[in-house]
């Protein structure tokens, strides 16, 4: 007994040390893409929380606000596997844009329904309503979200977990986050913040347009913020409390297929993990409906194509830019639906070479550069009505700027002026490693949790985290050996 019991000390001081070093060359070695840490690969929240045998969910009466992407990594959904939790007691669905089950498509209205494999009650928030009323969350002692994200600021699902959220805080129900990958990873900042009069369901939050957090990061930050006032951002900021279960194995510097978890499509028009890259580089000149950005066809968001347009010309214009990590091919197709449907188109497509090096938000106006070079005639701004387009940018100064003489350099500064203050905001609710500027701030202050009364420093906090999620991982390997060497 004495030795076995010598022997588990010894197993985890062991696991303790190798753990803090590990820590420490993970805030030292950061590089492009993740090779070693994708073999162990990464356990989304759900599971976390089922390994915690449900621990935050006990005694309490669930809801729920997911779709199909909400599910392990043997596919199982969220739904059914808090039905059959034991001591779980789920009794209501929340369905965002797409609904539930994702059967309904981009822009349609979804309406409140018995959820057929469960025979619970699903309320629509993307309908009548887009704020859960109180009578859908009559009785409920606390929400959970579970949600792939695409890590774009308007992208819909992300407004409708802060207006659950804020109907959570008027009603004193806790908002529990099963976390997940962003699929940019957790370094890309894009975009500035939006602004007074711009705000919108596809633009909710002053944050970038691309904002380098996870789900559960960035509700932590709009609940600390301040930054959670509703769908046109002129409301009282609410804050709720609020329970983040975080991942295990992820890092900032992973994109999604360095995370090794299965894939399922968030949205009809996000099938594969590429086209979260691709989002962010295509979706704002999608708006401005000249281009075909190859939605309707195999590949949504990666090229832009017109009818009018010369395929080696505009390849050839874009090469000349030199612009870093990305590359251009010719391209001819015909989308299968939407307004270009049967029409045989020509652009190009891209592919990203080197993600660090590369600005993804600023790809398309290179396009739209392009373009007016050689076609001058075309005006994408000439009429119509651009509304949807600066709700997106979060204001109209990119569109009227750009306009005068469609050149990327004079909206470049505006783009940028947001992300290095948004980079020193964000951090102080980082959940995961490696770090930006770790050793900066160090006696900056972290927001207090609901239940936790006593302020710590951000940065421990998020460093003791990661050190115990290091270190169970470690400990469940050597107590695997233990087994082995003495059955």
């Amino acid at each position: 007994m004495l030795y076995r019991n010598c022997f588990r000390h010894l197993a985890c001081a062991s696991a303790l040390v190798l753990t803090l070093a590990l820590s420490s060359v993970a805030c030292q070695a950061r590089p492009s893409s993740v090779q070693g840490t994708a073999a162990q690969g990464v356990v989304p929240g759900i599971e976390v929380l089922a390994a915690r045998g449900f621990d935050v969910l006990q005694g309490k009466k669930i809801g729920l606000l997911t779709n199909p992407s909400g599910v392990d990594r043997q596919l199982r959904t969220t739904i059914d596997i808090l039905y059959h939790a034991p001591g779980v007691e789920l009794v209501r669905l929340f369905g965002p844009e797409h609904g539930v089950r994702g059967d309904a498509h981009a822009g349609d209205a979804t309406a409140d329904l018995t959820d057929a494999a469960t025979g619970l009650r699903c309320y629509s928030l993307y309908g009548k309503y887009r704020q859960p009323t109180p009578e859908m969350l009559q009785g409920l002692d606390a929400v959970v979200y579970d949600i792939q994200d695409v890590g774009v600021r308007c992208y819909t699902f992300i407004s409708s977990l802060g207006l659950m959220m804020r109907a959570c805080a008027e009603l004193g129900i806790e908002v529990i986050v099963l976390d997940r990958p962003n699929p940019l990873g957790g370094r890309k900042v894009e975009g500035s913040y939006v602004e007074p009069g711009f705000f919108s369901f596809v633009g909710q939050y002053r944050i970038p347009y691309v904002y380098g957090l996870t789900v559960g990061e960035l509700a932590r930050l709009i609940n600390e913020e301040g930054l959670n006032r509703g769908q046109k951002g002129d409301l009282k900021p609410l804050k709720c409390k609020l329970t983040v279960v975080p991942m295990e194995g992820w890092t900032r510097d992973m994109l999604y297929q360095d995370t090794g978890l299965p894939w399922v499509m968030p949205s009809p028009q996000i099938p594969y993990p590429e086209t979260t890259l691709c989002y962010p580089s295509a979706g704002i000149a999608g708006d401005a409906g000249y281009l075909n950005i190859g939605v309707g066809y195999t590949i949504p968001f990666a090229c832009f194509a017109a009818e009018w347009i010369d395929a080696g010309r505009l390849k050839a214009r874009l090469e000349q830019y030199a612009l870093p990590g990305v590359v251009f091919r010719e391209i001819h197709y015909k989308p299968f639906f939407g307004a270009f449907a049967g029409k045989l188109l020509h652009g190009v497509q891209y592919c990203y070479t080197d993600y660090e090096a590369a600005s993804l938000t600023l790809l398309q106006f290179y396009v739209m550069q392009a373009l007016k070079e050689l076609y001058p005639e075309r005006d994408p701004f000439a009429q119509g009505s651009f509304s949807m387009f600066d709700k997106i940018c979060g204001t109209d100064y990119v569109r009227v700027r750009f306009k005068e003489k469609y050149k990327v350099s004079d909206i470049l500064g505006y783009w940028s002026k947001d992300v290095e203050e948004f980079r020193s905001i964000s951090e102080k609710y980082y959940i995961y490693w490696p770090y930006e500027n770790f050793n900066q701030n160090p006696d900056g202050d972290a927001p207090r949790d609901s239940d936790d009364p006593h302020p710590r420093s951000v940065k421990c906090a998020g460093q003791a985290q990661c050190i115990r999620n290091h270190f169970r991982q470690l400990r469940d390997q050597v107590f695997q050996y233990k087994r082995q060497l003495f059955p």
